[in-house]
């Protein structure tokens, strides 16, 4: 699968995610989720837009922060929302 050599990748940074056990918002209100996704720019955990809420993608709305990994497990991909695309 071919990536994409996005801008906003310079705003990836180290991060440790802030709700390992799943989406921070989605663990607040006690809502299901299907697959988390982890910020690369402040370590926040978001559920996927498969998932009910689509906390990932909110975030990344909200805050400007438009690159997400995947946290499930044997997946190593980058996305950014803004360009819809795998970077």
């Amino acid at each position: 699968m071919a990536t994409y050599a996005d801008p906003h990748l310079a705003m990836v940074r180290p991060v440790t995610p802030r709700t390992p056990e799943g989406c921070e918002e989605c663990l607040r209100i006690g809502s299901p989720w299907v697959h988390l996704r982890v910020c690369l720019t402040c370590g926040h955990v978001g559920c996927c837009d498969s998932s009910p809420l689509r906390h990932a993608r909110a975030h990344a709305g909200t805050v400007a922060h438009p690159i997400v990994a995947s946290m499930e497990p044997g997946e190593d991909w980058r996305w950014c929302f803004v360009h819809e695309a795998l970077v």
